[in-house]
């Protein structure tokens, strides 16, 4: 599998001076939201679909919770944990690239045959974090989202699957970040400006 992420990217990025940028422009730019957007949207964001390459090379996505950390120099990072085994880990051990996509807003306009939407996707690397601390610090950042009032009791599991060696945290950082609404929101937005 490693050899197909590879040959992927030599394929869409060729040699010297034919080398293709390594993300796409937006081809709806008019409808593009600012980087600062879409990190607002990450940071407020509950759920998100992670996006691999998976088994003979067939996309496999998967939602789940994350926690996105900012960083004034960067586009920042993705967290998430998950068990030690799967399809995901494999994924993930056999070509570190990956997507993560967000919807942040999903109204459907029946009469008017579509939708107000605002949605982000993040291009970057994953990587496995290694070592209590770094596993603790992420682990815990997960249940300060998503477990405020509860510290107890994520702190307590946390401990409990770094003893047993069954907490997996994954970190993804960040290379490309883009951000979209639909025409209809767009206009709404100029019109109250």
């Amino acid at each position: 599998m490693q050899g197909f992420c590879h040959t992927a990217l030599r394929n869409r990025t060729g040699s010297g001076k034919e080398a293709k940028a390594m993300f796409r422009a937006m081809r709806r730019f008019r409808q593009q939201i600012s980087t600062e957007e879409c990190k607002e949207i990450l940071k407020r964001a509950s759920t998100g679909v992670l996006g691999l390459i998976g088994d003979d090379g067939y996309p496999y996505t998967v939602p789940l919770n994350f926690v996105y950390h900012d960083s004034p120099d960067s586009l920042g990072t993705i967290g998430f944990h998950c068990a030690t085994v799967g399809h995901k880990i494999d994924a993930i051990r056999s070509c570190d690239k990956v997507s993560f996509t967000v919807i942040d807003r999903d109204e459907v306009m029946p009469k008017e045959r579509t939708t107000k939407y605002l949605s982000v996707i993040a291009f970057g690397r994953a990587k496995f974090l290694e070592g209590s601390e770094a596993l603790r610090e992420a682990a815990n950042a997960l249940g300060a989202k998503y477990s405020a009032g509860y510290e107890d009791l994520y702190k307590a599991e946390t401990e409990e699957t770094i003893a047993n060696r069954t907490l997996c945290c994954v970190e993804i950082t960040l290379e490309h970040l883009t951000g979209k609404m639909g025409r209809e929101l767009m206009e709404e937005r100029q019109q109250k400006n």
